[in-house]
């Protein structure tokens, strides 16, 4: 049997022996739903129809004998920015509803649907992804099932929402600065933002095209595995995802840390934060056995340069609603555009030409190690519709600064797996960013399932 506590390989795995159905499957989510949605605010559309339909498909292909996908069965929901065939793509705004609805899936829905999970629905999101928080001022906000007076974090708030609440085991985000990791934080969550490039945005509402990724949310590392095994793959409609090749991670999940070099990132990212930040990293790196540090040089300019890589493209992608409809923004996004907007053209190129530099930089730092570990956010979840936080005795501005060690990450497209610190009973949760060399995702699954297996990172559903 089942619950809504089951993870995706579980289900999978399940539904394949005959042990469940994924007609059971997915009534178990989809009741869920009905039962935790109204007070935590996760969803903006459930596809139930849709999902009973491919359920019995899935169904009548077990009962004739046919081999199932890997994800048989498996529920998911998207953050609502990814095209669903009848659907409207909101990407959180008011804006997009006015939009025709989608006449076919997102890439990575084709893919997961074909690998045999299962789409019950589209989640909630900060408006246009210009967000860290969860809060969105036309749907509401996405609550903490932790705590539903606190944030989820942003901009996948809903998928963030959705998965620690168990109405599905498994979520698409997107990560532009950091939006998979923070909402991974705050939830308690395992969250995977792959190498940019790694996984296909075609069928995406765009935010910032140079520093956009797609990737997966689950309860488990197997999840994540399965996951972003099934939507590898190149695509021509996504010219950055065009040409690479898959690199399965599953087979090598479970073999192990033996060999890699581990360090804790140093300096700029030591140098704030709550002390339950910089607990959860120690923490890991001594279930890691590593007391190695490493410095990213420079990465308060690089977080710099994708500040102002991303006000200056995601506004002029703006440019012509900001002219028409200007009222119907989240007044708080819209000033981020128009300021945006203002920016000289040689700030853009000079950003563009920092984040060159930088990225070279960090590249030598990973010949002489493999995994570098870093808090992925400097507090827990701060209360809906808090403005300021303190961190060091310094007063922040929390919409902004929920991404502190993200973004340093994300400007340079690096892989990385947040994974929640286990040790937090009756606490809120806290993640810890495991960040490997470009195209290296299954490294650092590999240590996230390392630290799973050995309880310093779990997570569970509430």
């Amino acid at each position: 049997m089942i619950d809504w506590q089951s993870k995706g390989f579980e289900i999978a795995a399940a539904v394949r022996d005959g042990r469940t159905s994924a007609t059971e499957a997915v009534q178990v989510a989809l009741a869920r739903i009905e039962a935790t949605n109204p007070a935590l605010n996760a969803f903006t559309a459930v596809t139930a129809d849709r999902a009973r339909a491919k359920a019995t498909a899935i169904d009548q292909m077990r009962s004739a004998g046919r081999p199932l996908g890997p994800l048989a069965g498996v529920p998911f929901a998207v953050k609502n920015l990814f095209d669903v065939a009848g659907l409207a793509t909101l990407a959180g705004s008011k804006i997009n509803r006015d939009h025709k609805p989608a006449t076919a899936d997102a890439a990575l829905v084709q893919r997961l649907e074909a690998a045999g999970a299962i789409l019950v629905g589209a989640l909630n999101m900060g408006e246009y992804a210009y967000d860290f928080t969860g809060e969105n001022v036309h749907y509401g906000p996405s609550r903490n099932p932790h705590d539903p007076a606190r944030m989820s974090g942003g901009s996948s708030g809903g998928s963030g929402t959705a998965v620690a609440a168990g109405m599905v085991p498994l979520a698409l985000g997107s990560d532009t600065n950091g939006s998979i990791r923070v909402p991974s934080s705050l939830c308690g969550l395992f969250g995977l933002k792959p190498t940019f490039g790694r996984l296909s945005r075609h069928g995406s509402f765009p935010f910032v095209a140079d520093l956009d990724h797609l990737g997966p949310m689950a309860r488990s590392v197997t999840d994540l595995a399965l996951s972003y095994d099934a939507m590898q793959g190149p695509d021509a409609a996504d010219r950055w995802c065009a040409q690479k090749p898959v690199a399965p991670s599953l087979p090598s999940l479970d073999t192990g840390i033996a060999g890699l070099r581990i360090a804790v990132a140093d300096d700029y990212f030591a140098a704030t934060g709550e002390p339950e930040a910089h607990a959860a990293v120690a923490a890991f790196a001594k279930a890691l056995g590593t007391d190695r540090r490493v410095t990213l040089p420079e990465a308060g300019r690089g977080r710099a340069a994708a500040y102002v890589i991303t006000a200056s493209e995601g506004a002029n992608l703006h440019r012509e609603r900001l002219k028409t409809r200007a009222d119907d923004f989240d007044p708080a996004t819209r000033d981020r555009f128009f300021a945006g907007l203002m920016l000289p053209t040689d700030w853009l190129v000079q950003a563009h030409r920092f984040r060159a530099w930088y990225r070279a930089r960090v590249a030598e730092v990973f010949r002489e190690v493999d995994i570098i570990l870093a808090p992925a956010t400097p507090c827990t979840a701060p209360k809906l519709g808090q403005v300021m936080m303190t961190l060091n005795g310094v007063e922040m501005p929390v919409r902004a600064n929920l991404g502190l060690f993200t973004q340093p990450i994300s400007a340079i497209g690096l892989p990385v797996v947040a994974a929640p610190w286990a040790d937090r009973a009756g606490q809120l949760p806290i993640g810890v960013q495991v960040i490997a060399a470009p195209w290296k995702e299954d490294l650092a699954l590999r240590v996230a399932r390392h630290l799973e297996k050995t309880g310093i990172a779990a997570s569970k559903a509430v």
